[in-house]
């Protein structure tokens, strides 16, 4: 009855639609669904979309692109679900997002080092390049 009702309100959504509207593939959307992160409801062996799911997909994805792991996006969306007022969420994603920037940060200052001493090695073998001209 709920999914009649939703319907009824234009809430539900196809996977093409969705898979669309967030710019990627229906392949996608399933292999949420199988890690358990979204749960379309089924009309017939059609798959339909609730704002619900089509949120928590946005949610994933934009974790996916900051560098969470599946398991921190899970703890995140599983905690939105048990706490209403989203306290113990913010916590949870407050402390990984202080570690993901700790990464990051280490990352870039690799980075720099390897660009460094790319640039170093550039400037040397034009300089060889130059001498022997």
């Amino acid at each position: 009855m709920q999914a009649v009702e939703a319907d009824a309100r234009g809430d539900l959504r196809g996977i093409q639609d969705v898979a669309d509207a967030l710019g990627i593939t229906p392949r996608t959307l399933r292999f949420y669904e199988d890690r358990g992160l979204i749960q379309p409801h089924r009309i017939g062996t059609m798959r339909v979309y609730t704002k619900r799911e089509v949120g928590r997909m946005q949610l994933i994805l934009r974790g996916k692109r900051l560098g969470f792991t599946l398991r921190d996006i899970e703890e995140f969306l599983d905690l939105y679900d048990a706490d209403p007022q989203h306290i113990e969420q913010m916590r949870a994603l407050s402390e990984r997002v202080g570690q993901r920037i700790a990464e990051l940060e280490h990352q870039r200052e690799a980075l720099d080092q390897t660009l460094a001493e790319l640039r170093l090695i550039d400037a040397q073998a034009r300089e060889r390049i130059a001498r022997s001209c």
